[in-house]
């Protein structure tokens, strides 16, 4: 298999398709029929962490058992435990928006999620400072850092659009003293899988000289998502006893509904996983700048979210000044993916000569 060459245009285009299905894979939930939340979260994180990693691994990477075997094992503790630390993020993210809306839950996570994951990991590296000393790295930093503001006024103006749309008298409740926090503490515990992903790189080393080449990435997975499912195992089955919901992966109340719901949740799964797959496939044609993949597939996946909203028509009956507001916010988006994928571009090596 060919060895990964630099390819920013393209692994920005693996990127966007990732996003895609990152900003999709909450859609099959509405339809479920009489199942609980946990009863759903559980069997989806299921397909996602731990059951597709393997299946995509086993398929992709040469020599699995080889690969495992001569990988550094302190590398795949690593990785698992950072898993283990980001899906405290994902439970804190579901608890924000309880406090603080969806719409600002969101932005302010992944904006938070997105500058951190991108930068701390080249600085605590050493390798920040020779990033900002050429003219693509400032270009790479500077999208990053405009992505992240942008993501908060694209949470901004998500957050005028519920309570427009909502009405005053309707609107959910809303208690910022507790959300902010619980979303800052979501936001940087997110931001630890990129951390994960990068602590088991020399296990997807070991993958590539192995001859798995551009999907060396799948075999990362096995660890980082198995311990972000190690938490929402924990997490989902408390509640499920809490609530005495187990009964439900057997039969719905009124006994209909129940294949739909195991499609439906599988469904979300793949797509969710999905996103993990192209991540892995646009960021080893990423370059020099790898450690951009993080804020790329971050605020694509904002911009996507966004747009589909604008597409169908959600925010109809804003008000023209949050109409502009989330037109400005797509646009600084783009932006920043124009930012981040140009100094990618200006640091990739020339096409060999004819």
């Amino acid at each position: 298999m060919l060895a990964p060459q630099p390819n920013p245009l393209l692994g920005t285009g693996f990127h966007t398709v990732g996003a895609a299905s990152a900003a999709l894979c909450y859609a099959p939930q509405r339809y479920l029929h009489q199942w609980s939340w946990q009863t759903y979260w559980l069997l989806q994180a299921a397909a996602c962490w731990f059951i597709l990693p393997w299946i995509f691994a086993w398929f992709t990477i040469p020599e699995l058992g080889a690969v495992l075997a001569e990988a550094p094992k302190h590398a795949m503790l690593k990785s698992y435990l950072l898993g283990v630390v980001y899906g405290v993020g994902g439970i804190a993210f579901g608890v924000a928006i309880r406090y603080i809306g969806y719409s600002l839950t969101y932005a302010l996570a992944i904006s938070i999620s997105c500058v951190l994951g991108t930068l701390i990991p080249p600085l605590m590296a050493g390798t920040l400072g020779d990033t900002l000393s050429t003219g693509a790295g400032l270009y790479v930093v500077a999208g990053v850092l405009l992505g992240g503001g942008a993501m908060f006024v694209t949470g901004f103006a998500g957050f005028r659009r519920e309570r427009e749309i909502a009405g005053s008298a309707n609107a959910a409740p809303f208690n910022a003293r507790l959300g902010l926090p619980i979303v800052i503490l979501a936001g940087v515990l997110s931001a630890v899988f990129n951390f994960s992903l990068q602590a088991a790189q020399p296990v997807a080393d070991v993958a590539a000289k192995h001859g798995a080449g551009y999907f060396q990435g799948n075999v990362i997975y096995i660890f980082s998502n198995s311990g972000a499912f190690t938490t929402t195992l924990f997490y989902a089955g408390w509640l499920a006893m809490r609530a005495k919901s187990w009964g439900e992966y057997v039969r719905t109340a009124d006994g209909t509904g129940l294949v739909r719901n195991y499609l439906l949740a599988l469904l979300t799964g793949l797509l969710w996983y999905l996103q993990f797959f192209f991540y892995g496939l646009g960021h080893v044609r990423m370059g020099r700048f790898e450690f951009s993949s993080w804020a790329i597939h971050m605020i694509i996946l904002i911009l996507l979210s966004c747009g589909f909203g604008v597409a169908i028509g959600e925010w109809k009956k804003c008000r023209m000044s949050t109409k502009l507001l989330v037109t400005c916010s797509i646009a600084l988006l783009l932006g920043a993916v124009g930012l981040i994928t140009y100094g990618n571009y200006l640091a990739s090596p020339p096409a060999p000569a004819a």
